[in-house]
């Protein structure tokens, strides 16, 4: 698991305490048991207020965005829905409706069921203007993954399906997250 601690009024060598503070690890020299001590005296005991700590992708330098679960509880998701499994593409075909949508598609494709392409796949995209997308039509506890290029539609999505009723809906982010995508990129 790779964290990003991020805040504005944090140097580096604070941030490495306060990371191997939280963790059982060190980190850049400064041990679990010390660090946690003086991360108490300077910060307060449970203090966590000046700083956020994001999931990062391992073969991305950027932060995995909020709601994006994770690569094992994806393939554990896809693992027990089997064939009943739908996966939710929201990217928008129109480049100049949503600009990012052209890179994420470049790497894959929308799902095509002629050629048998991403078979338990469709396109709902989602629209920022409505807030909303077009609802899929099965049932409310269908297992469904929700994606965009790499992951904050895919939450909206995610949040919306919930909204109306869905019960078992994961973000799955996108082909950017190539961890999480490769356990659910070809369905």
């Amino acid at each position: 698991r790779i964290s990003c601690l991020t805040s504005p009024t944090m140097n580096f060598r604070t941030v490495a305490l306060l990371v191997a503070a939280s963790s059982r690890s060190t980190v850049c020299g400064f041990s679990p048991a010390a660090s946690s001590s003086i991360a108490a005296a300077r910060f307060g005991a449970h203090n966590t207020n000046n700083f956020t700590v994001r999931n990062m992708s391992a073969a991305s330098s950027e932060p995995r965005k909020a709601g994006v679960s994770s690569p094992t509880d994806i393939k554990e998701f896809v693992s027990s829905a089997g064939s009943s499994l739908l996966v939710v593409d929201v990217r928008h075909p129109d480049a100049s409706v949503e600009p990012g949508d052209a890179k994420s598609l470049a790497v894959a494709g929308f799902p095509d069921k002629d050629s048998n392409f991403r078979p338990n796949a469709i396109n709902l995209p989602w629209s920022r203007e409505s807030n909303s997308m077009e609802v899929p039509e099965v049932d409310k506890d269908t297992p469904i993954i929700t994606h965009c290029g790499g992951g904050g539609r895919g939450q909206k999505a995610k949040d919306y399906l919930e909204s109306v009723g869905f019960t078992k809906v994961l973000n799955g982010g996108g082909p950017k997250e190539t961890e999480c995508w490769a356990e659910y990129g070809d369905k």
